[in-house]
């Protein structure tokens, strides 16, 4: 697939995408940069939680390319969330999807929820989540382990 860079938005998941972001961008120099902040957010109940999405700093998307660089897929949540929030930011022409590990059940809602011209590049897909909708076995939060614990 050729891409045209001038016509590319490469977007980061804060805060776990940070450490993919400079690898993309030394491929892609010259694309357009978006940063959007998605977590979870655990109820009373620790195995129930949503994604809140708090910040976004986007060029305009009208008839671009956006990479969504998220290391790791495991509801689809968060991916499906960052995709609401830019729907007043352009018709994008096409959704690259970049994420290290991923499980079968995330893969399977992204391909449900993501227009057809979505396009998933992903490691390493896991079987299960566990209970609290982490990847087994997986490694963990990525943010987390990039950069510690949240305080």
């Amino acid at each position: 697939m050729a891409i045209a860079e001038d016509n590319l938005v490469l977007c980061l998941v804060l805060r776990a995408g940070l450490p993919l972001h400079q690898g993309v961008l030394s491929f892609f120099d010259k694309s357009e940069n978006a940063f959007i902040s998605a977590y979870r957010k655990h109820n009373e109940n620790d195995d129930d939680f949503e994604v809140i999405v708090e910040y976004l700093a986007v060029p305009t998307l009208e008839g671009k390319i956006l990479v969504l660089i998220d290391p790791m897929l495991a509801t689809g949540k968060t991916l499906h969330n960052v995709l609401k929030a830019f729907k007043n930011h352009g018709i994008l022409k096409q959704i690259l999807i970049i994420s290290v590990i991923g499980s079968q059940l995330g893969v399977d809602y992204i391909s449900k929820v993501f227009p057809e011209n979505s396009h998933l590049w992903i490691a390493a897909i896991d079987e299960t989540l566990s209970a609290k909708g982490n990847i087994i076995p997986g490694l963990g939060d990525a943010g987390d382990l990039a950069f510690g614990l949240k305080l």
